[in-house]
């Protein structure tokens, strides 16, 4: 079995983390809800048909830097764990 391999075999063992629901969760409650309601206003502006893919797609540009310069990069990246947290609302 080469690196690659390897990389990819499920290891029995490993615990699967949501990096995004810890980071929302962190969040004091207040600011949870702040970030939640303007992931869904986003939501409603720029993804009206409200696919998960199109949620994904948004918090992707905002967690890889694509944003206003009046966004902070901790601020875009909460924002973006709230548009996953909502994209997975949709999927499921």
């Amino acid at each position: 079995m080469n690196s690659a391999e390897r990389q990819r075999a499920p290891n029995p063992g490993a615990e699967v983390i949501d990096f995004d629901e810890i980071l929302l969760n962190a969040c004091t409650p207040e600011l949870r809800a702040e970030l939640l309601t303007e992931a869904a206003m986003l939501a409603d502006a720029f993804a009206p048909d409200g696919r998960a893919e199109q949620l994904e797609s948004i918090a992707s540009s905002l967690s890889t830097g694509q944003r206003d310069g009046w966004m902070h990069r901790a601020r875009a990246r909460r924002l973006a764990a709230a548009l996953r947290h909502l994209a997975r609302d949709k999927a499921a």
